[in-house]
């Protein structure tokens, strides 16, 4: 047996027999059995998970990224080919801004995010990268080498499956691939697998709420009727009194009923059913598997207008850094070629749309850094996007600082007993 027909006999389908009543035949359907199905896509739905997730993709979207070179520290490569790929236009379907957001909203959903990297295969800019084009996560197959079945143990590849059913083999070094949480390095996790349940129970409350409103509110109980009805009978009487005491224009008005009915009303409200604290609860939890923090979904019972900035770096230090470190190395591993590697290049996003502070508190510390000669003029001008200044570029320091070797030097001159 060659090697395709030892990978034909690994790849494809076992056959496997599913009762009608399996609920693996549903999910071979792409039905999910519950109506309350936030799998994929669908978990957009729900309006905390909707929320955590917006804000994780624009926090990531509105970040510049940069190619730097270190040589001797850090300076800004401008003229390299791939800062208007990724400043501008990574492919010609999307800006930067919407390529990063899309890559972002699939890392979250699915915990994996895919991108395919194009190259020049001819003329003077073969092996250049001319575009990068994001995938579907949910189409995307990772296929893993272990057993030496070809030539090179341990490779790696994708298989991308599109919407016409054709698939497409594509090697590690043409595919980002950025991952959430995970376990094995290989495979991220999404954050929706294991809250399964708490955010099916957050679709619940809020399908329950929508369904108060649109009853008007309106509390339920029980019929007593003294004597007996058919089933024809009870199912008419049914939809006529739901309809007579349901819905919005039926709200707060006065239901009647034949002689012989009695209706009691059941008393359970939402204070009962403790409604409110398990849906805060809820929130906080989903939450805090994103990352994002309370103030960002307009909880801001233990905020204040000092700790919301700190809280706002706290989100950068405890939740982007991490993100933002899984995007720079994937995408300097695999955009820039070894000799670029060597020669020091690498890719960063600026952070500074996260971590400016108000004007006075910055000014406060561009004067420090310019009379402490740690920073000139310019590249203080350049931090605020303005035009640099003639003279600008140098140096400067407090004339009353001096060397600590030199320090006692101005007893010694004049001073003293005989001239010591």
């Amino acid at each position: 047996m060659n090697v395709f027909n030892k990978l034909k006999n690994i790849f494809s389908p076992k056959a496997e027999t599913v009762e009608l009543n399996d609920r693996r035949l549903l999910e071979i359907l792409g039905v999910e059995n519950s109506e309350l199905n936030y799998k994929g896509k669908n978990a957009l739905k729900e309006a905390t998970v909707f929320s955590c997730i917006r804000i994780l993709a624009d926090s990531i979207g509105k970040l510049p990224t940069k190619v730097y070179k270190n040589n001797n520290g850090r300076q800004s490569a401008a003229e390299h080919y791939l800062t208007p790929i990724l400043k501008i236009r990574p492919n010609p379907w999307m800006s930067a801004r919407d390529f990063f957001k899309a890559l972002e909203v699939q890392r979250n959903i699915y915990g994996n995010a895919y991108a395919w990297i194009e190259f020049a295969t001819a003329g003077r800019n073969a092996g250049h990268v001319t575009g990068i084009y994001p995938l579907d996560s949910s189409k995307v197959e990772i296929y893993v080498d272990d057993i030496g079945l070809l030539p090179h143990k341990g490779k790696l590849w994708y298989v991308y499956t599109d919407n016409k059913g054709t698939q497409y083999r594509i090697d590690s070094d043409e595919m980002l691939h950025f991952k959430g949480l995970t376990s094995d390095g290989i495979l991220g996790i999404t954050p929706l697998d294991e809250l399964k349940n708490t955010i099916e129970n957050a679709g619940a409350a809020s399908k329950y709420l929508n369904n108060s409103f649109k009853t008007g509110l309106q509390t339920k109980g029980i019929i007593h009727y003294v004597g007996d009805l058919s089933p024809e009978a009870q199912r008419i009487f049914r939809e006529r009194f739901e309809q007579m005491a349901s819905g919005l224009k039926n709200a707060n008005r006065v239901s009647l009923l034949p002689l012989g009915y009695q209706f009691q009303p059941l008393s359970l409200t939402m204070a009962d059913a403790q409604f409110l604290e398990n849906t805060q609860l809820t929130v906080k939890q989903i939450a805090a598997a994103f990352g994002v923090k309370n103030h960002q979904l307009n909880d801001l019972d233990r905020a204040t207008h000092t700790n919301v900035e700190h809280q706002q770096r706290e989100f950068y230090v405890d939740t982007l850094m991490d993100i933002l470190t899984g995007y720079e190395q994937e995408l300097t591993y695999k955009l820039f070629t070894q000799k670029e590697l060597d020669n020091g290049y690498y890719i960063k996003f600026n952070v500074n749309a996260i971590l400016r502070a108000d004007p006075k508190t910055r000014y406060e510390g561009y004067r420090i850094a310019i009379q402490s000669g740690f920073m000139t003029a310019n590249e203080v001008r350049a931090l605020e996007e303005l035009e640099p200044k003639e003279g600008g570029e140098r140096l400067l320091i407090n004339g009353n600082m001096m060397p600590i070797e030199m320090a006692g030097e101005q007893y010694r001159k004049g001073g003293g007993e005989n001239g010591e």
